[in-house]
């Protein structure tokens, strides 16, 4: 069956509240068996809605649901948000819990409304969607705009298509694009995500919900903190991901992060056939452990520092990362938050001694950058820091994400990893820098095969 909410009294003048309409209608859909609630020419404005089991709500071209700016209109029985960092922002415009084959689809507008609430810092800022413990979801065709916070949170989920969807939050704090936590057997395709955090995202919080079977491809990301993330959040495992044919375009920090720091394992990673313009670290990867409840990012479900898990078999290939003059700047988010400049930069893999990254292949890379560091930029090479095993040195200064706010090296830093392999590589930089070109330590067996640094064979 196929319902519109006018029949209930929906007026879709984008003044008067429609939830009650359109949650009635998405009700009566899956009381009958499921069906179709479809919004058509106009502007339904609305609180939180409940989506429900073989119901999909369609938004057609010609119409918009747009997010009401009375907070009183956001139910608080959505679960929460998962940062420890990030305990204000719990509500949610559209939520679904325990539903299975369902989905939003269609060709129109959902519009978040970020302008009319807070910018960080409070409650009063619904994410756009979240959805729990669900599975054969589709969110298909939709522009998906100005969220107050992420965009979408997708938790202990599964069977999940994300196809055709174009996503703008690059208004707010926490702009995040597509987050999977928890999540298994996810197919991401033909999107564009343009954001102010991470545009894609997997964590898992829990080792009950591991995240595998990830599938991304055709996508274009544009972000502020990363654009492709992959751990944090890493209590529990994350395996079986491939990564391909997407483009990454003026990315403030990183294009490819994974970060195993919450005693999770991280394995089995396929990053292949993509290119990156004017984006400040291509590449990040690191394994730690950390606690730190007042610190960014630790998860809310962890509660004891740690064992240093495992972060292995990573294989990027075929990647191009170029810079232009832009990237001789600094770059802020809003007006105070630095995310990047020429000296904060590179490819670095990094771990304690001891607890190495195990397996990885970088090959058929191409990295142009800006150059222009000189040694005065930047503190001498040995302040910077090793990463500590919090468990055997609780005190002292550890290598983190956000820490040194510089790189000692102007291309590739690899430090602590285990059955390395690299070949085919090509550097270049705009500007002279002086920095060392590349470092490897603790990578006693690493394979090194046709490496070129501004035209030059390297080793």
């Amino acid at each position: 069956m196929t319902i519109d909410p006018r029949i209930y009294g929906a007026k879709a003048d984008g003044a008067t509240n429609d939830g009650p309409a359109i949650q009635q209608a998405i009700d009566e859909c899956a009381t009958n068996g499921g069906g179709t609630v479809r919004l058509t020419d106009g502007e339904f404005l609305s609180g939180t809605l409940f989506l429900k089991s073989n119901v999909y709500l369609n938004v057609a071209a010609s119409a918009k649901l747009v997010a009401s700016p009375n907070i009183a209109d956001y139910s608080p029985d959505v679960h929460h948000n998962r940062y420890r960092n990030e305990h204000d922002i719990d509500r949610c415009f559209i939520y679904a819990e325990d539903a299975h084959d369902f989905g939003l689809i269609g060709h129109g507008e959902i519009q978040g409304r970020a302008e009319v609430f807070p910018n960080e810092g409070s409650i009063y800022r619904p994410m756009m969607i979240r959805m729990l413990r669900c599975s054969n979801v589709h969110v298909e065709n939709l522009r998906l705009y100005n969220a107050a916070a992420w965009t979408t949170a997708f938790l202990d989920s599964e069977y999940i298509w994300v196809r055709g969807v174009d996503i703008r939050n690059d208004k707010r704090y926490n702009g995040d694009g597509l987050d999977f936590d928890g999540c298994a057997h996810v197919f991401v395709s033909d999107c564009y995500v343009r954001g102010t955090d991470d545009n894609f995202c997997l964590q898992a919080s829990s080792r009950e919900h591991p995240v595998h079977d990830v599938h991304v491809n055709n996508c274009e990301f544009s972000g502020i903190c990363a654009g492709i993330r992959i751990g944090l959040k890493s209590i529990g495992d994350i395996y079986n991901v491939t990564i391909s044919n997407c483009t990454l375009n003026r990315v403030w920090r990183e294009g490819i992060k994974i970060e195993s720091t919450e005693g999770g394992a991280i394995s089995d990673i396929s990053v292949s056939n993509i290119v990156m313009r004017n984006v400040t670290r291509p590449i990040f990867v690191i394994l730690n452990n950390r606690f730190e409840p007042d610190d960014l990012g630790s998860s809310i479900e962890l509660d004891h520092m740690p064992s240093i898990g495992r972060l292995e078999n990573i294989d990027i290939s075929h990647l191009t990362a170029v810079d232009d003059e832009e990237m001789a700047n600094t770059h802020m988010r809003f007006t105070d938050d630095v995310m990047g400049s020429p000296r904060f930069n590179g490819i670095r893999f990094d771990a304690a001694d001891g607890r190495p990254v195990d397996g990885v292949t970088l090959s058929d890379i191409r990295y142009t950058f800006i150059g222009g560091v000189k040694k005065t930029d930047i503190p001498a090479d040995d302040e910077y820091p090793k990463v500590l095993d919090r468990l055997v040195s609780p005190e002292g200064k550890s290598s983190e994400n956000y820490w040194p706010d510089w790189s000692r090296t102007s291309f590739m830093d690899l430090r602590n990893v285990a059955d390395l392999q690299m070949r085919n590589i090509r550097l270049r930089t705009l500007r002279d820098d002086e920095r060392p070109a590349i470092l490897v330590d603790g990578c006693d067996d690493a394979v090194i095969d046709d490496v070129r640094v501004n035209g030059a064979a390297w080793r």
